[in-house]
C-alpha cells in the first residue's frame, strides 16, 4: 500500500509540471512583443552580414541613382579606305614602263601622269593607221579624178563605180584603225598631228581619273606590265571621307538600320569621338562566324584616320531609356554566375540582393530589376561584404 501511494504521487508531480509548461508556453505565444526585442528579420543568415564599426570604414555606402541609358549596340570594327572614292589604276596595255611619274604618299590630281608605258602594240595601231589614212587620202583623190573624167566621157561608169568602192573601204579602214589609236588613250587632237606628221610615238601615258592620294605604287622603270595583272599599279585614293566596318552579332542585325547615327573611336585618337551615319548593311551572314559586315562614312578632312586601325563602333538605335544606375564596384558576380548587390538601412547590416544587368555607359551599370532608385547599397566595398558574407556561412 505504501508503494503504490508512492506512485500516485509522482504520477501527480508529473501532470503540475506539464500544466506549468503548457501554461508558460501559451503565455510567450500570445503576450505583446517587447520594446527591446530585436525586429523580425527580412532575410535569412545566408543572405545578410551585419559588419563591426571598424570594418565599416571600409565601406562606402551610396544611394542608387537614375541615369539615361542610351539604347545602343557596341562593335568592334576597322577604317577602311572609301572604295567609292579610290581608283585601283592598272595599265591597259602590255609594254615596258618607261617612266614613274608619281610616288607613295603624293597628292595627285585628276589628269595627272602617273606613269608611261612603251608599247609594241601601239606601236602597230599606229602604223596601221598612218598606212590607211595614206590609203584613204589616194582612194580620194582617185574619186575625184575619175568623176572629172566621166564628165567629159573620158572612162566608163564602171570606172567611177569602182573608185567609189575602193574609197568607201579605204575609209571605213581609216576609220577603224582611228578608233584603235584611240582605244590606248590619243586624243583626236594627237592622232590628227599623228597623221599630219607620219611620226609613230610608241609612249602611253597612264593618268589619274580622280583627285587624291597616293596610297600604293608597285611598279619601277623597266617593269613588264599588262592587262589583268593581279596588283595594280597605282592605288589612288580620296582620304576626305573614310569607311569604318563592323561586324554585328546576326542576333543583334535586326537593331540596326540604314541612316542611324553612329559613334566611332580610334585608338589613335583618344580624346576624340568622330560621327557618322549607317550607310551600308549586307545582305548575307558570314558562314563561319555569323556576323553580318555593317559600314558607316565618317569625314576626315584632316586626314586622321588611318585605314586598317581599329575602331570602335557604336551605333544608336534608339531614344535614351532612365533607367536606375550604380558604379560597377556595387555590383558582385557570384559563383553560380548571378549577379547581386548588398542593400543596407543603417550601414551594418548588409543583405545580398540579386539583380539583372542591362548596359554599361559613362561608368555606370544600368539595373533593369531587383533595385529602386533611391536605396542604400554598398558601393566601394561590396566585394568585402561578399566575403564576409562567404566566412559566415561557413
Amino acid at each position: 500500500m505504501r508503494h503504490r501511494r508512492h506512485r500516485h504521487w509522482a504520477v501527480a508531480a508529473v501532470i503540475v509540471l506539464v500544466a506549468a509548461w503548457s501554461w508558460l508556453h501559451f503565455s510567450n505565444r500570445t503576450a505583446s512583443p517587447s520594446t527591446d526585442s530585436p525586429p523580425p528579420k527580412t532575410a535569412s543568415a545566408t543572405d545578410s552580414v551585419t559588419i563591426s564599426d571598424k570594418q565599416a570604414t571600409q565601406v562606402h555606402v551610396i544611394r542608387a541613382a537614375t541615369q539615361a541609358f542610351d539604347a545602343r549596340l557596341d562593335a568592334l570594327g576597322y577604317v577602311d579606305f572609301n572604295q567609292d572614292s579610290t581608283a585601283q589604276i592598272f595599265s591597259p596595255y602590255q609594254g615596258r614602263v618607261l617612266a614613274v611619274r608619281a610616288r607613295a604618299g603624293d597628292d595627285v590630281k585628276k589628269g595627272q601622269v602617273l606613269f608611261t608605258v612603251e608599247s609594241p602594240d601601239l606601236v602597230q595601231a599606229e602604223s596601221a593607221l598612218i598606212s590607211n589614212a595614206a590609203v584613204f587620202d589616194l582612194s580620194t583623190k582617185i574619186l575625184e579624178r575619175a568623176r572629172k573624167m566621166l564628165a567629159v566621157q573620158a572612162n566608163a561608169q564602171k570606172d567611177l563605180e569602182q573608185a567609189v568602192s575602193d574609197q568607201q573601204t579605204a575609209h571605213g579602214n581609216y576609220l577603224a584603225s582611228r578608233n584603235a589609236v584611240k582605244i590606248f588613250g590619243k586624243s583626236d587632237a594627237e592622232i590628227d598631228r599623228l597623221i599630219a606628221t607620219r611620226t609613230i610615238d610608241n609612249t602611253l601615258t597612264i593618268s589619274s581619273p580622280i583627285d587624291g592620294h597616293v596610297t600604293a605604287r608597285n611598279i619601277a622603270p623597266g617593269t613588264l606590265v599588262q592587262p589583268g595583272a593581279s596588283s595594280p599599279a597605282f592605288v589612288v585614293s580620296d582620304l576626305s571621307s573614310v569607311w569604318v566596318v563592323a561586324n554585328v552579332p546576326e542576333d543583334e542585325i535586326a537593331r540596326v538600320r540604314m541612316d542611324q547615327p553612329v559613334e566611332v573611336s580610334v585608338n589613335g585618337l583618344p580624346q576624340r569621338k568622330l560621327y557618322g551615319t549607317i550607310s551600308y548593311i549586307g545582305s548575307a551572314a558570314d558562314p563561319g562566324t555569323h556576323r553580318i559586315g555593317v559600314r558607316a562614312q565618317i569625314d576626315d578632312p584632316q586626314h586622321q584616320l588611318h585605314p586598317q586601325t581599329m575602331a570602335n563602333f557604336t551605333v544608336q538605335t534608339g531614344a535614351p531609356t532612365p533607367s536606375v544606375a550604380v558604379p560597377p564596384d556595387a555590383v558582385v558576380r557570384e559563383g553560380d554566375g548571378s549577379m547581386t548587390v548588398f542593400t543596407t538601412q543603417d550601414g551594418r547590416r548588409f543583405e545580398r540582393r540579386e539583380v539583372r544587368l542591362g548596359l554599361q555607359q559613362y561608368g555606370m551599370d544600368q539595373i533593369l530589376a531587383g533595385l529602386s532608385p533611391g536605396e542604400k547599397l554598398a558601393g566601394d566595398g561590396a566585394l568585402f561584404i561578399s566575403s564576409a558574407l562567404a566566412l559566415q556561412s561557413q
